[in-house]
């Protein structure tokens, strides 16, 4: 018995081993599948990711485009070789770009918390300048691509070469905007509050339109924007003045005539970075339109008199800025139709007139009766000094706007213009034109000067979010200078030693845009 007991019990146990073993076999059965759902929270466009409770939108558009008689962002020709008018000078140039940018949502018991990118993958006809060489040889400047604040001038880059096998060049990758929104704050990089909501665009392709301030790229900042209900709200900013709220602090003592015939009177004497800019901004936004009213404070710091700390510096001046915003829709011309218009004054603070993408240096060349040829030329700054001295404030003023009319939903025109005035102090125009560089000018010599532009647009949209465009831009500057002025050669825009008639100029430029937004 104690035998066949043995057997059977051996036998159980081997069989519940072995059914263990199959059970443990068997398949796990697979959890279901969690598709995407649609997040109705914060509009069109939001999915939820997967596995949480925050919401995703992916956005962006593809650009090509071809701009006649100007630079690669759709800039008027108003310096360089582009504004040279000679052989140099590019007739077109060419830029395919691609935007992404993505949005995500979450809800939480102190509200809504908000993260937002975008960045642009953008290429560029480059152009060639003279080297100096006596046998006139030309190198390629690279891609006029985006820099890290999302826009100018690179130089050489993605693979450029010189113009002695007809150059090639790479892309180039800006950041837009890269931001956190919680509680009312926005930390990161985006549009400044000083900004209109149409920032450098009432209406326009252009993007080189005075008049205002415009950070389409982005500018770093840190807010607080408070909303009172009825569409009012109030912004109170600190946000990075060296990205793009700089524009010159001139040191006279580093003045010559070549410099001056480029737009810039003397060495640009930036220091470094002390106190952002102070911005606050009140915004009344309803059925009508929007009102809003912008104010500014920059602070201007500069480096040294001289080459070393020892040549000592003047003191900081503060400069500031306002401006004035007016949308108006609902207009009786027709659905959709809209007017915007804004205005500005500052004082040491001149981006906030002369925007990112404009330019702030002009030497423009064309044909004379009375000289070898004409230069108009013209700089903007925020302060001027000479060694020993103190900052003198440089003033500007102006405006911008457009009216847009819908003929219908496939097409639509804008009219659009801009016009702004800098104005040097007596003691600035003083040493300006008391330099050696104005010696040979025979004439008036005065610093200040205007720039004018018009325009018209029109779109034509025939599927939904696919638009073909014509930007047409005239320009006008109105400078102060009279006479005739003798310089030595100018060999980066291939001009020679000989005497220059001093006088207005004018320039146009033709947009030609497919963009398909996604």
């Amino acid at each position: 018995m104690k035998v066949v007991k043995s057997l059977l019990l051996g036998t159980a146990a081997g069989l519940i081993a072995v059914g263990g073993a199959q059970a443990a076999d068997l398949p796990v059965k697979a959890k279901a599948v969690e598709y995407v759902k649609i997040c109705t929270l914060y509009g069109a466009g939001f999915y939820y990711i997967p596995g949480s409770d925050t919401c995703i939108k992916l956005g962006g558009y593809l650009r090509a485009e071809v701009a006649l008689n100007a630079g690669g962002n759709y800039s008027a020709q108003y310096n360089g070789v582009f504004a040279a008018n000679n052989r140099l000078t590019n007739y077109y140039s060419m830029r395919a770009r691609e935007d992404l940018n993505i949005d995500t949502r979450t809800a939480t018991e102190y509200g809504v918390v908000r993260t937002y990118f975008d960045a642009v993958f953008t290429w560029t006809t480059g152009n060639y300048g003279g080297t100096g060489s006596a046998t006139g040889a030309t190198q390629y400047s690279g891609t006029i691509g985006l820099n890290a604040a999302g826009t100018g001038l690179t130089g050489s880059s993605g693979g450029a070469v010189n113009g002695t096998d007809g150059g090639i060049s790479g892309g180039a990758l800006g950041v837009y905007y890269a931001f956190i929104q919680f509680a009312g704050f926005t930390m990161g990089k985006a549009v400044s509050q000083f900004d209109a909501p149409w920032i450098n665009y009432p209406g326009n392709n252009f993007d080189q339109l005075v008049g205002g301030s415009g950070t389409t790229n982005g500018v770093a900042q840190f807010t607080y924007t408070a909303d009172f209900g009825q569409g009012i709200t109030a912004s109170f900013s600190a946000q990075d003045q060296t990205q793009v709220f700089q524009t010159n602090i001139w040191n006279t003592a580093g003045m010559s005539t070549t410099g001056v015939l480029g737009g810039a009177y003397g060495s640009n004497d930036l220091g470094g970075s002390r106190s952002p800019d102070l911005v606050a901004m009140v915004r009344v936004d309803q059925a009508w339109g929007l009102f809003q009213a912008s104010v500014a404070a920059h602070d201007n710091h500069v480096a040294y008199y001289g080459a070393t700390e020892t040549t000592g510096h003047p003191e900081d001046k503060w400069g500031w800025a306002v401006q004035l915003a007016l949308g108006i829709k609902n207009i009786p011309t027709g659905a959709g139709d809209v007017i915007n218009i804004s205005g500005v004054y500052t004082e040491g603070a001149s981006r906030y007139n002369f925007q990112e993408l404009a330019a702030t240096s002009y030497s423009m060349f064309g044909s004379s009766n009375a000289a070898y040829q004409s230069i108009g030329f013209a700089g903007v700054s925020d302060a001027v000094f000479a060694p020993g001295g103190s900052l003198e404030l440089t003033k500007t003023y102006g405006f911008r706007g457009a009216y847009t009319h819908n003929w219908n939903p496939y097409w639509n025109t804008a009219l659009y213009g801009a016009w702004a005035a800098v104005n040097y102090s007596g003691t600035a125009k003083g040493l300006i034109c008391g330099s050696a560089a104005f010696a040979t000018l025979t004439g008036t010599c005065n610093p200040d000067f205007n720039i004018g532009q018009v325009g018209v647009i029109t779109r034509w949209t025939p599927v939904k979010n696919l638009t073909f465009s014509a930007d047409f831009t005239y320009s006008h500057l109105d400078q102060k200078y009279s006479g005739a002025i003798t310089t030595g050669a100018l060999t980066g825009v291939a001009k020679p030693a000989a005497t220059y008639e001093l006088k207005d100029q004018d320039t146009y430029s033709l947009l030609l845009r497919a963009q398909r937004n996604w």
